[in-house]
């Protein structure tokens, strides 16, 4: 147990835990997958459960309150986890940062946890191609997360608007899912936009730093099997869940981390998520929408 944590804290190689707890290096190998799978067994559903319909709301109030971006419901995002060659993978792990890899996706709340990952999928594909083969992708498209009906935007009484996640450009507009305007000839509304969208995408960017800076084996290239170093990664994410909850937030602990993003990828949207976007875009300029600071910021 003890040789797990020292891992996962500090990312040495089983050759040191073979030398500082006197175990094989197949054995510590073995410890670390099979209590990665107890821990992500035992906590996940206690600290990563899908929300219900008025766990969305309180999500959407706390980000509304910290980020004041209304009727968001998370933040999502994809993150490179750098690791050795899998057998017989050919290229399908390896990106294009010219390393090996596999994707951790996730979507976190306002309160940097994550209240959803994806992890494994190929390094080589794009965010929008993890995010739709997802399982939280599928249920967004199913109308399956039984987020709140849609809600008039505060000091409004219309239009009614959905409740959205938030994305950088490489995941495709939708009616649930803003992403920014292209950065090409923007008008100032949508340069307010951007301002006001990238407000909340940094909080999934934050709890990435959080959990790389607190579990360290990820600054460094994961030298264990694939199914391992998934264990792995799905157990410091429900950790960093758990370590969330009791301890709280230190900023400082977010400003870096070894974590890369995917490159943005060229997505097409829909009418209906351009429409929620251009209303959006309408009340952050708006008395009711606006923040004092936004033409400052931009």
């Amino acid at each position: 147990f003890f040789s797990l944590f020292r891992y996962l804290g500090t990312g040495q190689s089983l050759a040191s835990l073979h030398f500082a707890f006197l175990i094989g290096k197949s054995t510590a190998s073995v410890i670390i997958r099979e209590t990665c799978v107890a821990i992500w067994d035992a906590l996940h559903a206690a600290v990563m459960g899908q929300p219900h319909k008025e766990q969305w709301k309180e999500i959407a109030d706390v980000f509304q309150l910290t980020c004041q971006f209304p009727n968001c419901a998370g933040a999502i995002d994809g993150k490179h986890i750098r690791i050795k060659k899998p057998v017989r993978s050919g290229s399908q792990y390896y990106n294009y940062k010219k390393y090996f890899s596999f994707v951790l996706f996730a979507m976190c709340d306002a309160n940097y946890s994550f209240r959803y990952i994806d992890v494994g999928s190929y390094g080589s594909r794009s965010d929008s191609a993890v995010f739709a083969h997802s399982e939280f992708g599928k249920l967004l498209h199913d109308k399956a997360l039984d987020l709140p009906e849609h809600t008039a935007l505060p000091g409004t009484t219309s239009p009614a608007m959905p409740f959205v996640f938030v994305g950088d450009e490489a995941f495709a507009l939708g009616e649930n899912l803003m992403r920014p305007y292209s950065s090409r000839g923007l008008s100032l509304a949508r340069r307010v936009f951007n301002y006001r969208l990238t407000r909340v995408r940094r909080v999934v960017e934050c709890a990435f730093g959080i959990l790389a800076n607190k579990w360290r084996f990820l600054h460094t290239p994961i030298h264990l099997k694939l199914e391992t170093a998934i264990s792995a990664v799905k157990a410091a994410c429900v950790l960093h869940n758990f370590v969330r909850a009791r301890d709280g937030f230190n900023f400082e602990d977010s400003l870096t981390h070894s974590l890369h993003s995917h490159r943005p990828s060229v997505v097409r949207g829909h009418r209906q998520g351009a429409a929620v976007r251009e209303q959006f875009t309408a009340y952050f300029m708006s008395p009711h929408g606006v923040l004092p600071w936004q033409l400052d910021a931009i």
